[in-house]
């Protein structure tokens, strides 16, 4: 798009034009001399006219020079189209329990369950995909945590990272506390108001350091962790002789501790008992902490260069003119 930075300069052209005419009111006519030898000096006058450049086309360049440097004043602009800007939100720090007991198969999707990190890797998955302008990054803990992915702002390399992660990898028991720790130590750095960690587990901490004391390390930090409880609170089962009797899935699940957590460091703890829940609490987590708003800016590029160009040249041909004129009259 085409625009100008101050148009109203070019109420200054006419500007030599007014003054011309006001300049010759003022002047006063000269007195009549008689000259004897007057049509000598007028044939004289005549030639030297005849050899100039005339009048009309030096006034006329005078005019254009005027004209570019008021049009390069005016300051012509070219406005491209709106291009989005690099966005940084928050460091959002992602710890997933990956012990055995998370092939559970008690989440319910219809008639039938899949075993929890498999709807785990699936809500997950998709809400990372969703965190444009945060710094993602990825702990993974059983027995002992380890960093999975660093903080990034390659979300498709998080996903990845987190769809490939094996049960049991990091051993059979849970370190809740460990997962913290690594965590603090990832985000203590960052910016205080963008430490952020979102816990999943499915148990109690077996392993490791107190998470409680971790959180309040954590809080000391400023680091907000949201926690999150997987797994069912009841299923049906078949018992040896074919009895049918309800159990609890989640009898190992320590909800005061991660209900703790939470208060502690100012986050919220959430209990996911199928993939539903699971889904809500995370579009929670968006709401709680929200990306950044895409932002964009129109490049623009200024144009006066132009037309000063154009007046320096019309400028030389009219000095140009000028000189040949008094080369001739010379001669």
């Amino acid at each position: 798009m085409f625009s100008w930075e101050w148009p109203w300069l070019f109420a200054l052209v006419p500007l030599p034009l007014l003054l011309r005419i006001f300049l010759s009111t003022r002047e006063r006519a000269p007195q009549a001399v008689r000259v004897p030898f007057y049509n000598e000096l007028q044939a004289i006058s005549d030639a030297e006219i005849r050899s100039k450049t005339p009048t009309w086309v030096m006034g006329l360049l005078a005019g254009l020079v005027w004209v570019a440097l008021v049009t390069a004043a005016a300051r012509p602009m070219w406005t491209g189209e709106p291009m989005p800007l690099p966005q940084e939100g928050r460091d959002l720090m992602l710890a997933v329990d990956i012990s055995r007991s998370m092939s559970e198969k008690d989440m319910q999707v219809s008639n039938g369950y899949v075993d929890r990190i498999t709807a785990v890797k699936a809500v997950v998955g998709d809400f990372i995909q969703q965190r444009i302008g945060d710094r993602i990054g990825l702990i993974l803990f059983g027995q002992q945590g380890y960093l999975q992915t660093p903080l990034t702002f390659d979300s498709q390399t998080v996903q990845v990272q987190l769809s490939e992660a094996q049960l049991g990898f990091a051993g059979n028991a849970t370190a809740i506390g460990d997962a913290i720790g690594l965590s603090i130590k990832r985000l203590r750095d960052r910016p205080a108001e963008s430490r952020i960690l979102i816990l999943l587990t499915d148990g109690a901490n077996t392993a490791g350091t107190d998470p409680r004391a971790a959180a309040d390390i954590a809080a000391e930090a400023n680091i907000r962790i949201h926690t999150v409880g997987v797994g069912s609170d009841s299923r049906v089962v078949s018992g040896l002789f074919g009895q049918r009797r309800t159990v609890n899935p989640s009898a190992d699940l320590d909800e005061d501790t991660l209900q703790y957590i939470a208060d502690k460091t100012g986050g919220q703890y959430f209990r996911a008992r199928n993939p539903n829940e699971l889904i809500n609490i995370y579009a929670q987590l968006d709401a709680l902490e929200p990306v950044p708003e895409e932002q964009t800016f129109r490049p623009t590029r200024s144009l006066f260069h132009w037309p000063l160009v154009l007046a320096i040249l019309l400028s030389a041909i009219l000095v140009g003119a000028r000189l040949l004129n008094n080369w001739r009259l010379a001669r």
